[in-house]
């Protein structure tokens, strides 16, 4: 026998029926673990398809409230908001308005399903008429200036009933600037889910035909972290639980399995992880071809976002997966 291989080992028992997999499996993925994006826009009328992201759609308030109270009745963990405006400005002044269509959809929400965990993106990109993520001043974002906008939309969030705001716009400060304008207004309770380590990845193309959000002109690198950088994004982390983030959030998923990891060594914090859309456009595409058995392997995906670290993660399959599960019961 040799050395490395002991008398009487054979790690193959502990796989030889499902009972017993399940049964040592380490990690495990439930629908309350996950959270259903969902878009929002104003007015009425039948929900919008997303051509790049197929089973995806922009939805009224009335309808994205419906849908996310069906995901919660489904058994996802969470839902998460993003906002379309009737009117682009360059300050995106909408964002924090009370009847934009995000706030809309949590009173409309609230009524129907109290018992929902709402998060909403708190971000001015797809709410301005250039497309970035913040307040412009001589063609660059300028940090400081943004932070009072944000600021503004987390409250006017937190106003409507939305239980965690997430500051995605990767400005320097951003989660201590919400967490001082909602402790100011009375909103202590409302946590803060921070997009703590948020890359500029070619993964968010989908999105940002979803939003309406691509910047028109330049990008987003000088705000977003780099993607060779590894060490950048541990301190982004750091720094954004120092500030009081609730969560933090490591974005995309897949091609951030190594920082998920990482930060889940070190951070004693809920972690949460986005499959974006470009991973789900890519698993569908794939799926529609028969390249791949697309249910599987979104779960195998998802399986190894969980084994990597994630407490909960973003991911558009979310009420697809509860169904599954809970028609499988």
């Amino acid at each position: 026998m040799s050395p490395d291989r002991p008398a009487g080992t054979r790690l193959r028992r502990l796989r030889r029926t499902p009972a017993l997999r399940e049964a040592v499996a380490e990690s495990r993925l439930t629908a309350g673990n996950l959270i259903e994006p969902v878009f929002v826009r104003p007015g009425g009328g039948p929900p919008e398809a997303i051509p790049s992201m197929p089973g995806v759609h922009r939805r009224s308030p009335a309808d994205a409230a419906s849908w996310a109270a069906g995901a919660v009745e489904d058994g996802v963990g969470a839902v998460l908001l993003f906002g379309l405006p009737r009117k682009k400005d360059a300050r995106g002044r909408e964002a924090a308005s009370p009847d934009s269509a995000v706030a809309t959809a949590i009173r409309e929400l609230r009524a129907r399903r109290p018992d929902a965990l709402v998060i909403t993106d708190v971000c001015l990109c797809a709410y301005t008429t250039h497309g970035h993520c913040g307040i412009l001043r001589g063609g660059e974002v300028d940090n400081e200036a943004t932070l009072p906008a944000l600021a503004r939309v987390a409250v006017a969030h937190a106003r409507a009933g939305a239980d965690l705001v997430a500051p995605s716009a990767m400005m320097d400060h951003q989660v201590a600037a919400l967490r001082e304008a909602l402790d100011s207004a009375g909103f202590s309770r409302v946590g803060i889910l921070g997009y703590s380590a948020k890359y500029a990845s070619a993964f968010y193309g989908p999105f940002r035909e979803a939003a309406d959000s691509a910047p028109a002109e330049g990008d987003r690198r000088g705000y977003q972290l780099d993607v060779r950088n590894a060490r950048e994004a541990l301190r982004e982390i750091a720094s954004d639980i120092a500030e009081g983030a609730d969560l933090v959030m490591v974005k995309p998923a897949l091609p951030s399995l190594d920082i998920l990891a990482r930060a889940r060594a070190r951070f004693d914090v809920p972690i949460a992880a986005y499959q974006v859309s470009g991973e789900y456009a890519m698993l569908k595409a794939a799926g529609a071809r028969g390249w791949l058995d697309e249910p599987r392997a979104a779960r195998e995906a998802l399986a190894a976002i969980r084994r990597a670290g994630a407490d909960l993660i973003i991911t558009y399959y979310a009420r697809a997966i509860a169904r599954e599960d809970r028609d499988a019961r």
